[in-house]
């Protein structure tokens, strides 16, 4: 695929997946969408996985489409936004509704500037931790643009409609306090790969194929009817009573109910 725009690495059946174009502010090339894309789908075939970690490389997140690039050739611009079918997503919009569609946990990690497709990008991630100095702006409206690349999908989660209107009309740049004041990052942290990784870790302690069924519950039923929500949460749940990892939590569960009751006789 060309020079890495796109870094994995894996500890303790973490993701760790950054965006490489420091240089560039990790601006969005052709090239970078096809990686992150291409990222998506090794991912997804990964048994072993637990969570995943996404960041910017440089201390920046991403700055958004890089125009200049995707302008010298405009037939790029042709196959980021080609689909086959109207419902589908194209290649602009599966690096952000990609992340959505893991069956695990992922994690934004947002540091310096956060612009236009950047912010699409995190709000395909299930948590959005924040550095005190981010700068964040949905910002396709200076440019003459609508959020395509699947952003609505998560601000319509996340926002009051007037707010979100608000924010894609006026391009404003928010800082980090002032997104989570909009629900668009989960937290503000001052280090938050610290943070991130830490809540990695705590998402390591539940059941992988509970924290699976939640995540596609949610991810597929959230604004669907209360029919098909209840249907889901069945349907998830038998799967998980007859799965192995059921019994593992059940001796999970015994053992700490019988370190409890030791704790409370050696108190009493």
């Amino acid at each position: 695929m060309g020079s890495n725009l796109v870094c994995v690495r894996k500890e303790d059946d973490i993701a760790y997946v950054s965006l490489n174009r420091p240089d560039k502010y990790n601006a969005l090339n052709y090239e970078l969408f096809k990686q992150i894309d291409a990222c998506i789908g090794s991912l997804k075939k990964d048994k072993t996985l637990r969570a995943v970690i996404l960041f910017g490389e440089g201390q920046n997140f991403c700055s958004g489409l890089d125009v200049k690039s995707v302008n010298r050739t405009p037939f790029d611009a042709v196959k980021l936004l080609f689909k086959w079918l109207p419902g589908s997503a194209n290649l602009a919009q599966r690096v952000s509704i990609g992340w959505r569609r893991l069956p695990v946990p992922v994690i934004a990690v947002l540091e310096g500037v956060c612009y236009g497709g950047g912010v699409q990008i995190a709000l395909g991630a299930d948590f959005r931790i924040a550095a005190p100095d981010c700068k964040l702006s949905i910002m396709e409206a200076r440019w003459g643009l609508v959020p395509d690349m699947a952003g609505f999908v998560g601000l319509r989660e996340l926002m009051p409609k007037d707010q979100v209107l608000m924010l894609t009309m006026t391009a404003d740049i928010l800082t980090a306090e002032q997104a989570k004041s909009f629900n668009l990052v989960t937290s503000v942290a001052a280090d938050p790969m610290a943070s991130a990784t830490e809540l990695a870790q705590r998402l390591l302690q539940t059941s992988p194929d509970a924290n699976a069924a939640i995540k596609q519950s949610i991810q597929k039923s959230w604004s669907a009817p209360i029919r098909q929500l209840l249907r889901r949460e069945s349907c998830y749940q038998v799967r998980l009573l007859a799965g192995k990892n059921r019994i593992i939590a059940a001796i999970r569960q015994t053992k700490d109910s019988q370190k409890e009751y030791k704790n409370r006789q050696s108190g009493w």
